[in-house]
């Protein structure tokens, strides 16, 4: 059988190419991972993959280790390559009695007091080292080795929690931690060195000593920190020695490690820490670009037990490389106002924030501005970190939690059908609105907080919705309902570090053979396909799936090119429908679906996504027409809970959604109740549209639009019913494609029942029946009951009641 490796990961950027470590055709790999750090892996290559809110919430990560080994079975290797997960993949180790680090082995490199210990014993130079459960013991410290000290956490990385105290009374006012896991180190005011390579288990392979040009420690008091390589000969000999005793003294087996020195005035070299793991902020990068070895690769072979690929020394030591982290001018969580820096010739990449990004930090990825450099000495490129780091400006405002909030709706859609929505978010938060177009209705709910700009543009919205929130000084939030445009909101949002649903996720909804494939390997009931491009595939398609069949195409909306094809002189035209039908705003993908057919009423069920949780909102059952075609002639919302199908329903789309790796919004999944059970037929990532969401504020009081409100800023939506009863909408077509005349609702609208009477169509609008037009709807009547058939007869009386004349069309 191969091999299950399970690979717990966490960067955002692209520090690691798992695609190239291991072969996913040859073995099960799967992901514990979130849902920004998914970004760049390879998940539709994966056997699983579980997105948690953090990778050190232990319940959720346990959580989705049990659902992994449900699915794919128990790990036989497991692999962390940052530096934070490394605990958590020793103690899973153990527990599944897997090769690899464990806590014991791993306990003196992430243990500071243990490794400086371990380190004197070894008769390596350390700084003065001791415990520090209290203030007394910091104290009796500074007694013996004298003031300054260092007071630091025993497992700490990037520098996080460190403080210098200066003298007795910086004692008395320091506030200690609970746990009291603490150490206290003599302060070194020494040049601070770091070396990266590999541990070959005898001895030094590749590796590169650097200088910092200043502190870790500083940069987190708001410093740039930079870093770049020696080229000193008689400095790297005696690196050379102190790293060799100090992995040596650590390490029992092959290792990438991340060593720290102290290099005093005398050219003494003390250590100050060792780590099982790549250096951080740019290291890999420099190493994979500029030196031609991916220190990440080497990491993963070792917990692997694979052939370590970079066991070679750097091909040319004269290639002298650097790098600089920029923080922002304001504490975080701040918004970026303006961001200056100059062009550098020794610099040949950066990561630069959005202007208008929210920055909350998370280590050194996520600490402000990053730069790389390389060039042919020392000097060189120092003076080139220097000059950057003079001429590069993060101008950053703060955000204030407690302050009001703003939530920027992108593309707010047709009056009659989202003014409700508009009208809910509005009564909710301060809104925003990003539209192609000048307002006009939209203006009582936005005053004067709108920018023109195209909103499938992702660079347009971004910088309108940046604009919005700049002068902005609490939370900010991004929100569209409209499908066509999920796609550029969620990048926007993802430059912007707002909450949301992200690309990728929506990438995978939007694409429906994406979905079929996701849902498939997950094991979730959905329906057997096949992808076609000719009518001649299609043919072979139905015959191996069985008739009748379902043609759709792969991304559109709204049914449109959808068709029930029961042989083959059927299955041609539904082929040619799905390969030529448009939808505005979304563009066409390869080839089509052919599905199989799915038997049974059709229901929808909006939920409500908060930290990964699924919680669904309320239920529709689908009301269709036109057939072959699937045009959604109206939809009612009734109690659901009481339903033999309901439990079922729930796991099915939860299963869904962790499949899908959606993790944040406001979503709308459509089913099949069939003889076998729950099938799905497609998730989108988005409200329900055709006044659903309303329907579902009228029959429960939980109102789908404010919960997608609530969930774009970060709160937790308010999802418990106030009441369970029956609303419908029934949608009034034309009896045959023509040109509308007059409209008039009002006998429909005074019907007992009818809360709603919607017109849809203006004089002069041209109506065609499906297939040739898009939701050709004349009006919406919506409709109240205790029971269904309390709303079916309501709308059968308003029906009669919409007046309205048409100039047929040949």
């Amino acid at each position: 059988m191969p091999e299950h490796v399970m690979i717990i990961h966490r960067w955002t950027d692209h520090y690691a190419d798992y695609a190239a470590y291991i072969d996913h055709g040859v073995h099960r790999v799967s992901y514990l991972t979130t849902e920004r750090a998914a970004r760049h892996l390879p998940t539709e290559l994966a056997a699983g993959i579980r997105l948690v809110d953090s990778t050190e919430n232990a319940k959720a990560v346990r959580d989705a280790i049990a659902s992994l080994v449900e699915r794919i079975g128990p790990p036989t290797r497991i692999v962390a390559l940052q530096e934070t997960d490394l605990d958590l993949a020793a103690e899973l180790r153990g527990e599944f009695a897997l090769p690899g680090p464990r806590d014991e082995e791993l306990a003196p490199l992430r243990d500071k007091l243990l490794m400086a210990q371990r380190l004197a014993e070894a008769g390596i130079a350390v700084p003065a080292t001791a415990g520090a459960p209290d203030p007394d013991a910091v104290a009796a410290f500074a007694d013996r080795h004298g003031w300054p000290v260092l007071l630091k956490p025993r497992r700490g990385t990037a520098s996080a929690g460190i403080t210098r105290l200066d003298s007795p009374e910086a004692l008395r006012d320091h506030r200690f931690p609970g746990d009291g896991d603490l150490l206290v180190q003599s302060w070194l005011p020494d040049q601070v060195l770091h070396v990266d390579g590999i541990f070959t288990g005898e001895g030094l392979g590749a590796w590169r000593a650097s200088r910092y040009l200043s502190t870790c420690l500083e940069f987190t008091a708001g410093a740039a920190l930079g870093s770049v390589e020696i080229d000193d000969p008689e400095l790297l000999r005696r690196v050379e020695e102190i790293t060799t005793a100090t992995a040596g003294a650590m390490f029992t087996g092959p290792s990438v490690f991340h060593l720290e020195l102290f290099a005093s005035d005398t050219g003494a070299l003390t250590v100050l820490e060792i780590g099982a793991r790549p250096g951080g902020a740019e290291v890999p990068f420099i190493w994979r670009e500029v030196h031609g070895i991916d220190l990440m690769a080497a990491a993963f072979a070792h917990q692997t037990g694979a052939e370590d690929p970079s066991a070679r020394r750097v091909d040319d030591p004269a290639r002298v490389a650097g790098w600089l982290l920029v923080p922002p001018s304001a504490p975080m969580p701040c918004r970026v106002r303006s961001l200056t820096t100059r062009d550098e010739p020794d610099r040949y990449a950066e990561v630069l924030p959005e202007v208008g990004a929210l920055l909350t930090g998370g280590g050194y990825e996520h600490a402000g501005v990053r730069f790389r450099f390389r060039g042919g000495s020392s000097a060189e490129v120092a003076d080139a970190v220097q000059r950057t780091a003079r001429d590069t400006e993060l101008r950053c405002v703060p955000v204030d939690p407690g302050a009001p909030a703003q939530l920027v709706v992108v593309g707010c859609g047709n009056p009659p059908y989202r003014r409700y929505a508009l009208d809910a978010v509005a009564a909710r938060v301060d809104t925003a609105l990003v539209q192609h177009t000048d307002i006009d209705w939209q203006r009582a709910y936005v005053g004067d907080r709108f920018r023109v700009a195209d909103p499938s543009d992702p660079s347009a919205v971004t910088g309108a919705v940046a604009a919005l929130l700049a002068s902005h000084a609490g939370p900010g939030a991004v929100l569209t309902w409209d499908e066509t445009l999920l796609e550029s909101t969620a990048e926007a949002a993802r430059r912007l570090g707002l909450p949301h649903m992200s690309p990728e996720a929506v990438r995978r909804c939007r694409d429906k053979l994406t979905t079929r494939r996701l849902l498939g390997a997950a094991g979730v009931p959905s329906a057997g396909f096949r992808h076609v491009r000719t009518a001649q595939e299609a043919l072979a398609a139905a015959e191996s799936l069985g008739w009748p069949v379902v043609v759709k195409p792969r991304a559109l909306a709204g049914s449109i090119g959808v068709t029930l094809a029961a042989g083959p002189d059927q299955l041609s035209h539904a082929v040619e429908q799905a390969l030529t039908a448009t939808f505005p705003g979304i563009g066409a993908r390869d080839g089509a679906l052919v599905e199989e057919y799915l038997s049974g009423p059709e229901i929808s069920v909006d939920c409500a996504v908060f930290d990964g949780a699924v919680r669904v909102v309320n239920v529709a059952h689908k009301r269709l027409g036109f057939a072959p075609y699937f045009e959604e002639t109206g939809h009612l919302v009734a109690p659901w809970r009481a339903e033999p199908w309901a439990d079922e329903v729930q796991a099915v789309v939860t299963d869904a959604h962790t499949a899908l790796g959606i993790r944040t919004g406001l979503t709308h999944t459509e089913l099949r109740l069939t003889p076998t059970g729950p099938r799905v037929v497609e998730v989108n990532g988005r409200l329900g549209g055709d006044f659903i969401p309303l329907l579902g504020t009228l029959a429960t009081g939980v109102d789908p639009v404010a919960a997608a409100a609530d969930i774009a800023l970060g709160r937790t939506p308010d999802l418990r019913p106030t009441r369970d009863r029956c609303a419908e909408v029934r949608f009034i077509y034309p009896e045959c494609d023509g040109v509308v005349q007059t409209l008039d609702l009002t006998a429909a609208a005074a019907e007992p029942g009818i809360v709603e009477a919607v017109a849809l169509a203006a004089p002069g609008s041209r109506l065609l029946l499906p297939p040739r037009g898009i939701v050709p709807r004349l009006a919406a009547l919506l409709a109240v009951g205790e029971t269904p058939e309390e709303c079916a007869a309501a709308l059968d009386r308003a029906r009669h009641g919409v007046r309205h004349a048409l100039i047929p069309l040949p």
